[in-house]
């Protein structure tokens, strides 16, 4: 455990910080789940926004770090593909 006050400080951020990116990295995938099955069903309409939706959440997970702007690509590009078919 931490012992000096600066160590304490980094054991509460790292908290605060990882329970703030484990909200956003949630709803990224639970949006992308919705496009695909949205997509499985035939519902082109639904998946379309859902998709809007999910590539709004991988802006997002992006712009603050939480994953890398080549698996950004990577979702977003894997995701239309299956709209798409």
């Amino acid at each position: 455990m931490a012992n000096n006050p600066s160590a304490l400080k980094r054991v509460r951020q790292n908290k605060t910080r990882t329970d703030r990116n484990k909200t956003l990295t949630s709803r990224m995938k639970t949006l992308r789940k919705k496009t695909l099955a949205a997509a499985e069903a035939g519902d082109k309409e639904t998946a379309q926004k859902s998709y809007s939706e999910f590539s709004s959440a991988v802006d997002k997970c992006l712009k603050n770090s939480i994953i890398h702007k080549n698996k950004a690509a990577n979702l977003k590009s894997k995701t239309s593909k299956h709209l798409a078919s």
